[in-house]
């Protein structure tokens, strides 16, 4: 198992490249593979075949010389070789005819797929240990970008400090980096479907460029080369944010995708929760570049351990790299696999509209638009923290920079809970459905993923309400860490329920539904940060709360209208799976 990690990693990649696969071979580049019949040209068989009857006509026609007379002698001292004789090479030709024949019953005998259901390259049918470590990676990648956003919050007070900045400007920090991990899936995103590409070469090179551009932030002598480089990081960061659900997608059924789902945003809402946990103990001791350097740190080692453990996961891509290299084994450049073929016929245009024009289209449907902006509402509070959080536990208890942090914490158990609990939702409320529907061969409505995030949706301004009233000074510190860790199950079961729902409403389109809505809510995200603690100032941190928890109640009727009528919004779409 480590030596196929190895071999389909990114160094992998480049040692059987430059070693002509002597190295980390493949089962094609090691000796004695044996090419099957139907990926060999007719053409050159068919050659040899009329080579081979050539000879045997002219071999006859000596044997018929020979009864006539014609004696043939051999040198003494050589050994005589025994030629076919005309019945034999009859068989050899009816053998090599009959290869020719199967291989033209072979249903598009030029189609390089799996071999068969059990091949073991397929990356659905690894070991439950290889897929679990490839998990573990991609969560790890996604934590390593995810924990750059909150970070960044221990290093605002030496920021505005060092360069004389308001605490406006220093938050840009956090609101550019926020912004542009959604405008980057725009782009970056459609070049990990392209097959030539795939998931890795665009994971490691932006992993790569991260590493890079974080660290004029650690040597930063002004406060624009910081909020510049922000921008920069975020941008290249994307990927990792965007398509670590797909990379999970690639290695586990259908049927497991929702568990396999949570763990990865589990991850990613730890990047968040820990990072205002270790920078602020970092900016404390040292100055606000430390947080920054811890960032660095992570990312530069999360650049070596992925590009030596991070294997290929996109299915047209393991195709496409065996088709080449049967192509160069065979000879035979009609190899093709089903992606290289659908994509002949598909042009620039088409590619660039599908990746920067279809999601804003589908930002107009009703249910998208609803999903853009609830979660994008939720997203938003959950950035709100970053600010309320040092009025709360600094200004109000009283506590130091570092231990500030410290209720984060609170986060990772409320969510460790919540993940227990979704799990068995899965396990004994939706699996039956799905298996009574098969039963009876009819289909289950994507609405019913809304329903445990319509149930999920009253932690939000339960949560809002209890931190907001219960931040004083007469009331324990645990109280508002107990107010804030219950707005984990809202905003994970929120993004569970919806995403879930979206994919399966707009199955054709799950990408560029999942992009726009990337999109979407990290620019309203993005802005909050920038009057948070304006906003908790100016109105309070009870009154400020609920309002944010009023705008969710409003929000919760529409949440149950798309789960009553989300059908009849798929019938009159285009778009949507109407069945």
């Amino acid at each position: 198992m480590v030596q196929d990690l190895i071999r389909d990693s990114t160094i992998g990649q480049i040692v059987n490249y430059v070693s002509n696969g002597r190295l980390l071979p493949y089962p094609e580049q090691r000796p004695g593979y044996v090419v099957p019949k139907h990926f060999l040209l007719p053409s050159s068989e068919r050659k040899n075949y009329n080579a081979v009857a050539s000879d045997a006509a002219t071999l006859c026609g000596d044997h018929d010389k020979t009864k006539e007379g014609s004696q043939v002698s051999s040198p003494p001292d050589t050994e005589i070789k025994r030629e076919p004789t005309a019945s034999t090479l009859a068989l050899d030709l009816e053998s090599q005819q009959k290869q020719v024949d199967d291989a033209t019953t072979v249903p598009d005998p030029y189609l390089v797929g799996w071999d068969g259901d059990s091949d073991p390259e397929n990356p659905r049918n690894w070991s439950f240990r290889k897929r679990a470590f490839v998990a573990f990676n991609i969560s790890f990648l996604t934590f390593s970008i995810y924990i750059g956003s909150a970070i960044y919050t221990s290093s605002i007070p030496g920021l505005m400090t060092e360069f004389n900045v308001s605490l406006t400007t220093a938050t840009l920090g956090l609101t550019l980096y926020v912004l542009a991990y959604g405008i980057g899936p725009m782009f970056l995103s459609p070049l990990q479907e392209l097959p030539l590409l795939g998931r890795n070469p665009v994971y490691m090179a932006t992993l790569f460029l991260f590493v890079v551009f974080q660290i004029p932030i650690v040597t930063a002598t002004n406060m624009n080369t910081v909020l510049a480089m922000r921008f920069m990081t975020g941008f290249f960061g994307s990927p990792a944010l965007a398509t670590g659900g797909a990379s999970m997608a690639d290695i586990f059924p259908e049927s497991q995708f929702a568990y396999v789902l949570g763990i990865w945003a589990l991850g990613a809402v730890a990047g968040p929760i820990t990072g205002p946990v270790i920078g602020g103990f970092a900016a404390q001791a040292k100055t606000w570049r430390w947080p920054m350097m811890e960032l660095l740190w992570i990312t530069s080692f999360a650049v070596v351990f992925l590009s030596l453990f991070l294997p290929e996961t996109y299915e047209p891509t393991i195709l496409l790299r065996r088709a080449q290299r049967l192509r160069k084994l065979t000879g035979n450049p009609e190899l093709r696999t089903a992606t290289e073929r659908s994509e002949e016929s598909q042009s620039a245009r088409e590619v660039i509209y599908e990746s920067l024009v279809r999601p804003f289209v589908l930002a107009k449907e009703p249910a998208l638009a609803f999903a853009n902006i609830y979660l994008g509402f939720v997203y938003a509070i959950f950035y709100l923290w970053f600010e309320a959080f040092p009025l709360v536990f600094i200004d109000i208890y009283h506590f130091n920079q570092g231990v500030s942090g410290l209720p984060f914490l609170a986060f990772i158990v409320s969510g460790s809970i919540t993940y227990t609990v979704y799990c068995f939702y899965q396990k004994y409320h939706v699996a039956p459905r799905f298996a009574r529907a098969a039963a009876a061969n009819t289909k289950v409505a994507p609405e019913i993923r809304l329903e445990i995030g319509l149930m999920a949706s009253i932690f939000i301004p339960t949560s809002l309400l209890l931190f907001g009233f219960s931040s004083k000074a007469s009331v324990h510190w645990i109280v508002p860490v107990i107010g804030a860790a219950l707005y984990l199950p809202g905003i994970f079961l929120n993004f569970q329920s919806i995403l879930m729902y979206v994919t399966s409403a707009y199955p054709a389109y799950a990408a560029s539904v999942l992009a726009g809505n990337d999109l979407f809510r990290s620019t309203i995200a993005s802005v909050f940060p920038l009057f948070g603690r304006t906003f908790f100032t100016n109105l309070g941190l009870g009154p400020g709360s609920a309002l944010l928890a009023g705008i969710s109640f409003l929000l919760m009727p529409v949440f149950w209208l798309l789960l009553k009528y989300g059908h009849v919004l798929r019938q009159r779409s285009k778009y949507a799976h109407s069945a």
